[in-house]
């Protein structure tokens, strides 16, 4: 499949390029700093550009059979308003050029889900997070308005730990984990799977150990 990956320079969207890569995925990567970006392949292609720039965005869409997004904000303490431009550029292009399936990486810290995550989640992310909180649930908003086939993947903290496979997902988990964590590989693995998969399509999915 041919698959836009957006934040494709992060931590994330890196493991996303990777997976995608070994399981015979053609990839275009969206990036605004190529340096940041060290693999390479034949079916990898790079765009270089920033997602509030409607035109790249839609030249990058055209011809994608599903695009899946990373994005995050710079500083996790400052709201990015470029973000919230960026998130309306890809969902307006998707529909203008016909490409339904979106996945987007949201967190289990946003108020619909935050009180099933666990400890920390529960009690510390809506003060330390509360502004990347505020951003995942106006963009989860924007995206349920949205007429796309969309997957909302709700990750708890993140790790860099090795890709297991062993996570559950569903729309009403329960974690009763101090502090629910859980690879960037394994996150990665799961929206992949999602890219050809029926399962979810207008769900927001939460994802736990």
């Amino acid at each position: 499949m041919n698959i836009l990956i957006f934040g494709a320079s992060g931590a994330t969207g890196q493991q996303l390029i990777r997976q995608a890569l070994n399981q015979g995925h053609k990839i275009t990567a969206f990036v605004r700093d190529p340096t940041k970006l060290t693999t390479t392949h034949p079916r990898l292609t790079l765009i270089q550009g920033n997602v509030s720039d409607f035109a790249t965005v839609q030249r990058a869409i055209q011809g994608q059979d599903a695009v899946v997004s990373a994005l995050g904000a710079d500083n996790m303490f400052k709201f990015d308003p470029v973000l919230m431009t960026g998130l309306a550029n890809i969902l307006k292009a998707m529909e203008v050029e016909s490409v339904p399936r979106f996945i987007y990486l949201s967190t289990l810290g946003v108020r619909e889900s935050r009180k099933e995550a666990g400890f920390m989640i529960r009690n510390l992310a809506p003060t330390l997070l509360r502004t990347e909180i505020r951003g995942h649930e106006e963009r989860e908003k924007m995206i349920r308005q949205s007429r796309l086939e969309w997957q909302i993947v709700r990750a708890p903290i993140l790790t860099n730990g090795p890709l297991t496979k062993t996570y559950r997902a569903g729309e009403n988990l329960i974690s009763r984990h101090f502090a629910t964590t859980l690879s960037r590989a394994d996150v990665a693995h799961f929206m992949l799977t999602l890219v050809g998969d029926g399962r979810f399509i207008g769900q927001s999915v939460r994802l736990l150990p």
